[in-house]
């Protein structure tokens, strides 16, 4: 049998429409003892709906590898860029919809 795949890549496909990326401003987290979830939504200024845009649902061991991963980003960006500023964030009353039901 012959081995096409010596070191052990992965080819990943990215098709055109998610290549496009959605623009996220606001990301909701939240966790059971299984799962991460992490919606992405977007706000406007004055618009006082926003629908989420996006969401993704990790292993715990998988949202622990992503937080690592996206921290030594912050820290490469930063050494290259400078330090990224937070700025103060409004209070944003989250509803999402009518209250769930047992």
């Amino acid at each position: 049998m012959e081995n096409n795949n010596p070191q052990g890549q992965i080819n990943i496909e990215l098709d055109e429409q998610v290549a496009e990326g959605i623009y996220s401003n606001l990301a909701i987290i939240n966790h059971s003892n299984s799962e991460f979830v992490v919606d992405f939504v977007t706000l406007m200024p004055g618009v006082p709906k926003a629908k989420v845009k996006s969401r993704i649902i990790l292993t715990p061991q998988h949202a622990k590898r992503f937080l690592k991963a996206l921290n030594e980003n912050v820290h490469r960006f930063e050494a290259a860029h400078g330090k990224i500023e937070e700025g103060e964030q409004p209070a944003i009353p989250l509803n999402f919809g009518p209250p769930g039901q047992a």
